[in-house]
């Protein structure tokens, strides 16, 4: 196998780099429902998921007001087109970032000074090859790895080529943000309201062994 393209050098916007400074979490808000909970909770990042397009234009403004960083998923907003247009919509109304697992939308919305997180499904070696190669054309701010408890069977190397990342999916405990966080991740995501007041100094300790890499490919 060909080795990853590196993005070691790419580096966490400072906004992101500030929210997560107290609570490495990102909220993945499904639905109006944990709203309520999310404007109360110290985790300062969302994602909006499963908000139809005649929602986002109270949502997106109240959590802005509330000082949170709001990133709307493009790909699962009822009634949100797949394209430019869509990302000026969601600038407009104040949102900060989008989140797609589409390169045309990533590439498209850094010109319009949106905050880009590329959303990634790691399910063997291969498809591995092909989010990096796309991660590396569009350059997002953050790469939203899926589901996280792969990022411990990546190679240090491949998750280079995919920083800075957040891991998503099967984050249920303390524990899990932990060995997200000690793996690399600038944070994780998660829809358990329960932690998203997970501040850094309540993390637990990670074991060694949890830390252990597997060895990269042969050529």
């Amino acid at each position: 196998m060909t080795s990853s393209p590196s993005r070691s050098g790419a580096r966490l916007d400072p906004r992101l780099t500030a929210a997560f400074a107290e609570v490495p979490v990102v909220a993945s808000v499904v639905g109006a429902q944990p709203l309520r909970q999310f404007l109360t909770a110290p985790a300062k990042v969302c994602i909006l998921a499963s908000f139809a397009v005649g929602q986002l234009p109270q949502v997106v403004p109240a959590l802005g007001r509330a000082g949170k960083t709001v990133f709307v998923n493009v790909d699962s907003s009822p009634g949100l087109a797949q394209d430019r247009g869509a990302l000026e919509f969601i600038k407009n109304m104040g949102a900060h970032g989008v989140v797609s697992t589409r390169l045309s939308l990533i590439e498209k919305g850094r010109p319009l000074g949106l905050l880009t997180m590329m959303k990634v499904f790691v399910t063997d070696r291969s498809n591995l090859r092909r989010s990096t190669d796309a991660i590396s054309r569009g350059a997002p701010d953050l790469v939203e790895i899926m589901p996280a408890p792969i990022v411990a069977r990546m190679t240090a190397q491949a998750q280079r080529a995919m920083s800075p990342s957040v891991a998503a999916g099967f984050v249920e405990s303390p524990a899990d943000v932990a060995l997200a966080l000690a793996l690399g991740s600038a944070a994780a995501a998660t829809s358990d309201p329960r932690l998203w007041h997970l501040r850094r100094d309540q993390l637990p300790p990670v074991p060694p062994a949890a830390l252990k890499r597997p060895a990269p490919p042969q050529e």
